[in-house]
């Protein structure tokens, strides 16, 4: 598998959060936002189960 780098800019209290769960769980920091991506939807279950608009919506 490709590897890609992923940038993310967030404050260093949050970083230091999700550091401290990393541990915690026993994981790498990579590992706990890779858990997190798998648990997304997938995009086509998404747009497949979107509610339709209202062809009259109220104002």
């Amino acid at each position: 598998m490709k590897t890609t780098r992923l940038n993310v800019r967030m404050s260093q209290r949050r970083l230091n959060k999700l550091r401290s769960y990393a541990v915690m769980k026993d994981k790498t920091v990579t590992q706990i936002v890779e858990d997190w991506v798998d648990r997304l939807p997938n995009p086509e279950s998404v747009k497949n189960n979107a509610d339709p608009l209202p062809v009259n919506p109220a104002d």
